[in-house]
């Protein structure tokens, strides 16, 4: 891996992020929007970005581009810049990206135009800015690649699916470098409204700093976060040829399905642990050299005690003694973009030989007996991780990182 950017609720590029994360700031705070009171939602707070898009981009841009995409391409211009803007031939750059909804406020604004104001209101960018693609196809135009313009569609899976997808891109001589990530923005009353109804969502209003709580026996669902992550990846050769700076190596990754509940995980982790063997089969090693975990830990009642199981059928009772980190409760829950912002730390703790905190776990539930990170830890001089996505729809994506 040589170039990585992102936006997030905790910083407006990656260096800012990763070093709040240290610090062990939390990007959640109350909304300000003035429809929060309006519909009289149930959830008041989530993980906004620390830097608006309207700070960064032109207006020209912010007007034909859906939030998501607008966040994509912001992240990418970062992570080209930092990879030293390759200059293949453009045939041989492919981008590959992730979304799990995509431009959903664009649709919903878009709907509330034609019912208030008629067709001829309805702006002609409409459908270029809320298809998944978008943000992928921005991405391309933005940086002139054309070796394809992939999109990933797998819900919270997205991010890191689009990463064991960029891997095997590589190793088939697709393409020479392959920009990949994530990205998600769907603060609007309809997807908050639904995922509280799902039960989904922790309700700390008067405390959103500390809302989510992964592995805490207090732990009332996840937080909403906004943002995106990009990583640009090139074969070791390729890298080493043009002298770029290499932060880690991402040596393989796996995705399954549990076929088993559109929203529940498996209870049993049949598909999740699977995810995680194939993982590390393609990545070459096994699971005694695992030394850190970057985990989904959503903060969810059921799914991170579910995770916890998958992850003791790979490791065991060795699974107590791999440091755990859960960044969710720093970021909020990316949906899309969470896989690929959490690899980007994962990276950044294999190349730092740092795990970073998990916030908020005062009273960790004895049913999830892990080794939790809770303030930085040094890792060992030869880091091998893993950073997990789950999906609605029972998507399973597993990346190993390992230091150089």
């Amino acid at each position: 891996m040589t170039g990585i950017g992102t936006t997030s609720p905790l910083g407006g590029n990656a260096t800012d992020t990763w070093d709040a994360l240290l610090r062990g700031e939390s990007g959640i705070r109350s909304l300000t929007e003035d429809w929060v009171e309006q519909y009289e939602l149930p959830v008041t707070f989530g993980g906004r970005v620390k830097v608006p898009a309207v700070e960064i981009l032109e207006r020209i841009e912010l007007k034909r581009l859906d939030p998501s995409a607008q966040l994509a391409v912001i992240a990418a211009r970062e992570a080209w810049l930092d990879a030293g803007e390759p200059t293949d031939a453009k045939e041989r750059i492919l981008v590959d990206f992730a979304t799990g909804i995509g431009g959903l406020g664009t649709l919903l604004d878009a709907w509330d135009v034609l019912k208030e104001k008629g067709p001829r209101r309805v702006l002609p960018m409409t459908i270029p800015m809320l298809m998944p693609n978008a943000a992928a196809a921005a991405i391309s135009m933005d940086l002139a690649t054309r070796g394809g313009a992939r999109t990933c569609v797998s819900a919270c899976a997205s991010g890191t699916e689009s990463i064991a997808n960029a891997v095997d891109h590589l190793r088939q001589g697709i393409a020479d470098v392959v920009i990949c990530g994530g990205t998600e923005s769907v603060f609007h009353p309809l997807p908050i409204a639904a995922f509280a109804a799902m039960h989904a969502l922790s309700t700390r209003n008067d405390d959103p700093a500390r809302a989510s709580r992964p592995y805490d026996i207090d732990r009332d669902g996840f937080v909403l976060g906004e943002g995106a992550a990009v990583l640009v990846l090139e074969t070791y050769d390729h890298a080493v040829a043009r002298g770029a700076t290499m932060y880690a190596e991402i040596a393989g990754g796996a995705v399954t399905s549990d076929a088993h509940h559109i929203t529940a995980p498996d209870p049993e982790g049949h598909g999740a642990s699977r995810a995680v063997l194939d993982a590390l089969a393609h990545a070459g090693v096994s699971p005694a050299d695992v030394n850190h975990i970057n985990a989904h830990a959503t903060s969810t009642p059921v799914g991170d005690v579910a995770e916890y199981t998958a992850l003791h059928k790979v490791f065991g009772d060795r699974i107590k003694e791999i440091p755990v980190s859960a960044t969710k409760s720093a970021t909020g829950h990316l949906l899309g973009g969470t896989g690929a912002l959490e690899a980007i730390f994962t990276v950044l703790a294999a190349k730092h030989r740092l795990a970073p905190p998990t916030l908020n776990l005062d009273n960790q539930d004895p049913e999830i007996p892990l080794d939790v990170v809770t303030s930085p830890r040094e890792l060992p001089e030869n880091v091998v991780a893993i950073s997990n996505s789950f999906g609605f729809g029972g998507h399973n994506a597993v990346v190993v990182v390992k230091s150089l």
